[in-house]
């Protein structure tokens, strides 16, 4: 493989929940829907999450630890017993990013994928239907150490540690003299070709399924969210920024992973399907002689990608 030619990764079916609208005072309306489906930092080892408990905002029912906020996340648990939950985060661009939140008071993590600016974070508990009482909400002012920070750590969708089983197999992959692109060919090649698609889960997952990369990893086989998850978990965790994307590519609403590379910098939507195959694919070199006619006609001149969602 040459050195301009980049690793790809996935089409995602992404579960994501869409925006919320005030109702009355206290109460916000959450619509749901299955969706399918940027010089190098300075990190000389796994960053990992962690509640410092020197900035804390909370209340009776819920907490939200915005004490590391400057590396792209903040850590919420629910305080107030058995309920359904959602976390809504919106930042400065204002769109808004919502996730499932487990009610047994531990805490989970959320990327602080926006950037630099102004963001509100709220828990909200279901009453009926798609109707959420507000149990607690917060705003914060997030300056990020670094543009990677959200894109490094591990959170709710791309949950990782150094005992992950995927993790494990990432550090036996790759060699100490192994550029950032030779990284992430290894790292792919070793998930498309020894994992399946589980079209049985890909029918009946249902609106807030979280990958489980272990159990994933044993099972060989998960939808495009497993992959893209442990992709993205094997990438991280070898210090290689990596945004897991949800938009769209032309008219289809799916996902992809865009990696950051010394060479390259961010190439976006490197990894995609043809409609046949997964391909390896980077469209900053879209004139390649290695890419294929349809691959060619489908990346265009990059504008069939159009991002929404970082995670």
């Amino acid at each position: 493989m040459s050195a301009k030619k980049i690793m790809s990764a996935t089409l995602i079916a992404v579960l994501l929940i869409s925006a919320f609208a005030a109702f009355g005072d206290t109460r916000v309306t959450i619509d749901e829907q299955l969706l399918p489906l940027s010089s190098a930092p300075a990190v000389p080892s796994m960053l990992l999450p962690v509640a410092s408990g020197t900035d804390v905002k909370k209340n009776a029912k819920a907490e939200i630890d915005v004490s590391n906020s400057k590396d792209g996340y903040v850590m919420v648990k629910y305080l107030g017993g058995n309920a359904n939950l959602r976390v809504l985060i919106t930042g400065p661009s204002k769109v808004q990013y919502t996730y499932h939140l487990r009610s047994d008071g531990v805490f989970e993590v959320f990327p602080l994928s926006d950037g630099n600016g102004d963001y509100s974070i709220g828990v909200f508990r279901n009453v009926t239907g798609n109707q959420f009482a507000t149990e607690f909400t917060t705003s914060i002012k997030v300056t990020l150490n670094d543009a990677f920070a959200p894109f490094l750590r591990p959170n709710q969708y791309v949950n990782f540690n150094a005992s992950t089983l995927a993790v494990k197999k990432a550090g036996e992959l790759v060699a100490p003299g192994d550029t950032t692109l030779k990284k992430v060919e290894k790292i792919y090649n070793h998930v498309v070709k020894n994992f399946t698609y589980d079209k049985e889960l890909a029918a009946t997952v249902k609106s807030g399924y979280v990958p489980n990369l272990d159990r994933v990893w044993n099972a060989k086989k998960g939808i495009c969210f497993d992959y893209a998850a442990v992709t993205s978990a094997m990438l991280r965790s070898q210090n290689i920024p990596t945004k897991l994307v949800v938009g769209y590519a032309g008219t289809v609403y799916h996902a992809w992973i865009s990696v950051w590379t010394p060479e390259s910098g961010w190439v976006e939507g490197v990894i995609f399907f043809d409609g046949k195959e997964w391909k390896l694919m980077d469209p900053t070199y879209a004139s390649s002689s290695n890419a294929s006619d349809s691959v060619m006609q489908f990346i265009g001149d990059g504008k069939n990608y159009s991002a929404k969602y970082l995670y």
